[in-house]
């Protein structure tokens, strides 16, 4: 299931959006609704855009979707379309990411002189790797591996624990076994003494 479907650069000029570059992935979606989706996602990300200030990072949640909009100092914008499970913390970094891509292929004097253009590999690329976020964020990569690594010792500490028991209930019964057996060694010492060969 994808959780990011769409990933769309604007630049900010005089408060209006202007769409620079833009990735989708609408695959979850039904092939009869992807181009509404699309002009929906588009639609909102814009509007989002325009109404954010520069310099802000805002989280929008409608229904099981949530756009994650950062509009730089310098007028470039980022917007990520996400599920509502996403984590805004690793959408965020996936836009600054997208916008320092963008920053290094494009000059900053000539962003409003650049048409649309839907097609840019970077963009693409970065939309396909933070779709799996704990592979794309160190952090995320980092809580999973202790995650696990707890529930790993959690386990060991457990089966040590049932370990443990299980010798303690083994000592009790050579315990008993000792008792029992100097019972008997000393129940036959007194039936032996009792007793004389001619």
């Amino acid at each position: 299931m994808s959780n990011l479907y769409a990933l769309v650069l604007y630049y900010k000029d005089n408060g209006k959006a202007v769409t620079k570059r833009a990735s989708y992935d609408l695959s979850s979606f039904s092939f009869f609704v992807r181009r509404n989706v699309k002009e929906f996602m588009e639609f909102a990300a814009s509007v989002l855009v325009e109404r954010t200030e520069i310099g802000q990072r805002v989280s929008v949640k409608e229904r099981e979707y949530r756009c994650h909009v950062y509009v730089r100092s310098d007028s470039l914008a980022g917007v990520v379309v996400s599920n509502i499970d996403y984590l805004p913390r690793v959408a965020f970094a996936l836009v600054s990411r997208a916008l320092e891509q963008f920053t290094y292929d494009f000059p900053p004097g000539g962003w409003p002189g650049i048409s649309p253009d839907l097609s840019y590999p970077p963009l693409d690329a970065l939309l396909a790797k933070y779709q799996n976020p704990k592979e794309a964020d160190a952090l995320l990569k980092i809580q999973s591996d202790l995650d696990e690594t707890k529930f790993v010792l959690h386990d060991t500490i457990q089966a040590a624990l049932e370990k443990g028991e299980l010798l303690d209930e083994l000592v009790n019964k050579t315990d008993k076994l000792r008792d029992s057996s100097k019972t008997f060694y000393n129940g036959a010492k007194s039936a032996n003494s009792c007793c004389t060969l001619m």
